[in-house]
């Protein structure tokens, strides 16, 4: 049977009590950071406090922006005592998605990537099929009767943009009617100034660099960045390859902090990033995502067993030798 959202809401508050500490772990993007401010207020004046921690390093300027003009307080994971808290809830993540993550024991998942948490987590909302989870956290809050302030429905209306690539990467009907709420209490020219600051001027080295090397093979690009000072680059640079007209497919790779992390952008059509990433590089890391858009993580002490990880090159033809052979279609 499937729960009502004014359901679900009422088993997410029966994990709370007014005594409780409750701690929000995110590995911060647009969805997470705006999906924790959500949590945040539905707790309001129901729990002793609630604080949010990001277990990665953020540098992309976009996340920064929307953090400094959101006003939104975060703390890192180095810096938090796991022994203050009494709930640990975790959006748009789940604890094999991080090794941080997995050192929680975790009450609350709510999340729309597919279920990877353990049985054993109390309270769990999974929707694969909802382009973003800030769209779950709009419906808990309009199922609780909660008027966004504008800072969050600005946080949340940039989210599920984000999230769904301006609704062109998979969006159900629920992303488009939260969008439609949030639209009314969003501030827009807020909302733009988090949108335009995208690159870094230091950024450019490597869009420089991925114009270099990148391969086209039957309308997928392929570019490996070598290292890179965070993954998010490695985003960036694929979703940026997207817009060129005759581009189905776009896999874009850096090295970072011992790992190499592979990005999956496609068109959506008869495709499947998420098997594609999986079937391809799942045996060797981790590895997942949705059609349109997916992710390979892959230590380096692991590459070496099939790769040398400082010879970009051969990184590179691996990559291709991969995806093709376990089937990304064109």
């Amino acid at each position: 049977m499937t729960l009502s959202t004014t359901a679900k809401l009422k088993r997410f508050y029966n994990r709370f009590s007014s005594e409780h500490q409750v701690l929000v772990l995110i590995n911060a993007d647009p969805d997470a950071i705006a999906s924790a401010m959500a949590v945040k207020r539905l707790l309001w004046k129901k729990v002793a406090g609630v604080a949010i921690s990001n277990v990665n390093i953020i540098r992309r300027p976009d996340n920064l922006a929307m953090i400094r003009l959101l006003g939104i307080p975060l703390i890192h994971i180095d810096d938090i005592d796991a022994s203050r808290y009494h709930r640990v809830v975790m959006v748009d993540s789940q604890p094999d998605h991080h090794e941080t993550l997995s050192r929680f024991t975790v009450d609350i998942v709510i999340d729309h990537h597919p279920d990877t948490s353990p049985a054993s987590i109390p309270y769990k909302d999974i929707r694969p099929k909802y382009g973003a989870v800030a769209t779950i956290m709009t419906e808990y809050l309009r199922a609780a009767r909660i008027k966004p302030s504008v800072k969050l429905a600005t946080g949340l209306f940039h989210a599920i943009k984000t999230d769904t690539g301006n609704f062109q990467r998979q969006t159900a009907i629920e992303d488009v009617r939260a969008f439609q709420f949030l639209f009314h209490h969003t501030n827009i020219h807020l909302a733009r100034r988090i949108e335009q600051a995208e690159v870094r001027l230091d950024f450019l080295k490597y869009y420089k660099k991925a114009l270099q090397v990148m391969r086209r093979r039957r309308g997928r690009i392929f570019v490996h960045l070598g290292p890179v000072v965070h993954p998010d680059i490695c985003v960036l640079i694929a979703d940026f390859f997207m817009k060129v007209d005759s581009i189905n497919w776009s896999i874009v790779s850096g090295v970072c902090e011992k790992r190499l992390t592979i990005i999956f952008r496609n068109d959506g059509i008869r495709k499947n990033a998420g098997n594609t990433a999986k079937t391809g590089f799942g045996h060797i890391g981790s590895a997942g995502g949705h059609k349109s858009m997916a992710r390979a993580e892959i230590a380096t002490d692991e590459l070496r067993a099939v790769v040398r990880p400082s010879d970009e090159a051969l990184v590179s033809r691996w990559i291709i030798k991969r995806v093709e052979k376990k089937g990304a279609p064109s």
